[in-house]
């Protein structure tokens, strides 16, 4: 159930940020009356799931979830359509109008998606607020993993700062790190203020999903609040309500030890400690493949951490909101740096369709769920705007050249890079999801 939830929010917010992109061209094309022939939510090869008619343009859905189009008449776009290119130029059609107005009609969907990720931004902030955990707030110091034992961090250090600047917001440390190449971390570990350097070989570990940085939190109290689908425990005899005090007589102050234990106990049988009813109880269990006992405690980080809650009116929400879509924009455009480099080999990690969708909760939750769409509007512009063939950008690449120049390119150029646009595209979606079920192959086996 969780994993079908995932993926229909992932094809809700998709549906919504193509039919906004789409509209942006659509709207620029009729404001200077050139013929739409079509208007797609996804594409339609051989057939279409639903369509009808309305004026000269044709509305529909295909069956092919990649995105969606709108056929611009005397354009070259991913229809190929050759054909009418071979007819004389009409008042109605694309290459008709001036470079200026060509050049609106192409950016109109990156500006639309922008628009509407500002807009999601303002509704949210204005409906739920902002929500954080202060830096300050995390007084039992961080749980990190063994990427982050290598660069010198420790289970227990408490973050001072980074590159000497405060960072606010705890869980923005780590993307703060990662976005502006800092160099030196400052911890303070027993009372004794220490200087981490940030070693090129934990970025590139980070990139893959190890070196996690977390707020350290107590073991106690542990109260079964319920059990996951394979559960060791509840098989065993584990109840709801029951209090673990610890494992084979062992007690522990952090939950990480716990972690621990467990992870040093794979396959084994272990004694369960618990306390039910206010009386001891041991059952012995053992854990999963992967060191699982299978239940869920009853807790959750305000009942720990003094959190940050930030309201706003509506008046405070828009330039709130704007600012929030602006730096956005801008940690995203950071991320372009480590992709590309050689150092970081961000690359590797290039993820799909399957990787986007996993970001999405596993529960419905609509501030969630708009907080995700404004991302990833946020991430559809920015893609449509690369100087490539086939992609918004580089129709705006021929048209900057065209004004500067004076000169357009011909019919038959603009069909040849347009194929290979085509074909570096497709490359680029074959490489991102090929990484994805190669992590899943991973994973389980």
């Amino acid at each position: 159930m969780t994993i079908l939830i995932k993926i229909l929010q992932f094809i809700v917010s998709l549906s919504i940020l193509v039919v906004i992109h789409e509209l942006g061209h659509f709207l620029f094309a009729k404001l200077f009356k050139t013929r739409v022939e079509k208007f797609y939510l996804f594409f339609d090869p051989w057939f279409s799931l639903y369509k009808f008619k309305r004026g000269e343009t044709e509305y529909g859905v295909g069956w092919v979830p990649l995105g969606g189009y709108v056929k611009i008449s005397g354009m070259i776009d991913e229809s190929m359509d050759t054909e009418q290119m071979n007819q004389p130029p009409q008042p109605w059609e694309f290459r008709s109008k001036k470079s200026w107005q060509r050049l609106l009609i192409m950016t109109g969907g990156v500006l639309f998606n922008f628009i509407f990720a500002l807009m999601i931004y303002v509704m949210v902030l204005y409906s739920w607020g902002e929500t954080y955990l202060p830096t300050a707030s995390v007084k039992y110091g961080i749980v990190t993993d063994s990427t982050g034992y290598r660069l010198g961090l420790r289970n227990g250090d408490k973050i001072i700062s980074v590159d000497n600047q405060h960072i606010e917001n705890f869980s923005q440390i780590l993307a703060d790190v990662l976005l502006n190449d800092r160099r030196t971390i400052q911890v303070e570990r027993e009372g004794e203020i220490l200087n981490i350097e940030v070693t090129r070989e934990y970025i590139q570990r980070v990139l893959k999903g190890e070196g996690m940085i977390e707020p350290r939190t107590p073991f106690g109290p542990f109260v079964v609040a319920s059990f996951s689908k394979e559960s060791p425990a509840r098989n065993s005899g584990v109840q709801a309500n029951d209090n673990l005090t610890g494992l084979d007589g062992n007690e522990f102050v952090w939950y990480d030890e716990f972690q621990a234990y467990m992870a040093a106990h794979k396959n084994e049988p272990v004694t369960m400690n618990i306390l039910r009813n206010g009386e001891p109880v041991d059952i012995t269990v053992t854990p999963t493949a992967a060191g699982f006992l299978g239940i869920v405690r009853n807790w959750s980080v305000d009942q720990i951490f003094e959190l940050e809650r930030i309201n706003y009116g509506f008046f405070e929400s828009v330039p709130a909101g704007i600012r929030k879509g602006f730096n956005t924009m801008g940690d995203y455009l950071k991320q372009f740096r480590l992709i590309f480099s050689k150092e970081t080999k961000a690359y590797e990690s290039l993820g799909g369709f399957i990787t986007i969708g996993s970001i999405f909760p596993g529960v419905w939750d609509w501030q969630s769920f708009w907080t995700l769409t404004a991302f990833l509007s946020i991430i559809l512009a920015i893609m449509n705007m690369l100087p490539i063939p086939a992609l918004d950008g580089g129709h705006v690449m021929f048209l900057i050249f065209e004004v500067i120049s004076g000169r357009k390119p011909s019919d038959r150029f603009l069909e040849y890079a347009q194929l290979t646009g085509m074909v570096l595209l497709f490359a680029l979606l074959i490489y991102a999801n090929g990484n994805d079920v190669v992590k899943l192959l991973r994973k389980f086996f």
